[in-house]
């Protein structure tokens, strides 16, 4: 045996790993991307049709995720909250306050639209179903109003919520839903 040649299958010849010719530039996007930074939330403010849209899809995902530690990284660490009679200050407390809500709201299912922007300001509409454990199903009806910093991060949320009590066969959302409403 030659013990000249190398067994290495990535042996330094000389020629470029990737052949641009070949169109083997799958990994260029990628690589292009500047480094994850979790104090940055894309899409960024200025808000557009498309990224306002965006944004809020990304919302509605992340919360029908009913993840509190991840959620709570969607907003500042001085985030201003009032949902309902409720104010809610910084990050911890949007953690404790949405663990209690899905301890209390069962099976929590949400859609949310967007109702106007400008800026770094957004209105937004959303209804969501829930059971609490009596098995009593809700709709919850109500608006948001969200202003965001220049990272793409929730500085504030103002939310305003009505309840109506439904029967089990009159749920009008589920899982599998498109997210539009």
């Amino acid at each position: 045996m030659d013990t000249t040649e190398s067994t290495t299958p990535f042996e330094d010849d000389g020629r470029p790993f990737v052949i641009e010719a070949c169109g083997d530039t799958m990994w260029d996007e990628v690589l292009a991307q500047p480094p994850y930074n979790p104090a940055i939330r894309p899409p960024l403010p200025p808000f557009t049709l498309e990224t306002a849209l965006q944004k809020v899809q990304m919302a509605e995902d992340a919360w029908n995720s009913k993840d509190p530690e991840k959620i709570s990284l969607a907003y500042t660490v001085d985030t201003e909250w009032r949902n309902r009679t409720e104010f809610i200050n910084g990050r911890e407390e949007v953690k404790a306050f949405l663990t209690r809500k899905w301890e209390k709201e069962l099976d929590y299912t949400l859609r949310k639209e967007l109702w106007g922007f400008r800026e770094n300001r957004m209105a937004v509409r959303f209804e969501y179903e829930w059971h609490d454990a009596t098995g009593q199903w809700y709709r919850s009806y109500g608006n948001e109003l969200w202003e965001f910093d220049e990272n793409g991060l929730m500085r504030k949320r103002f939310a305003s919520i009505n309840d109506l009590p439904i029967q089990a066969d009159e749920r009008q959302i589920n899982t599998n839903q498109i997210s539009t409403l």
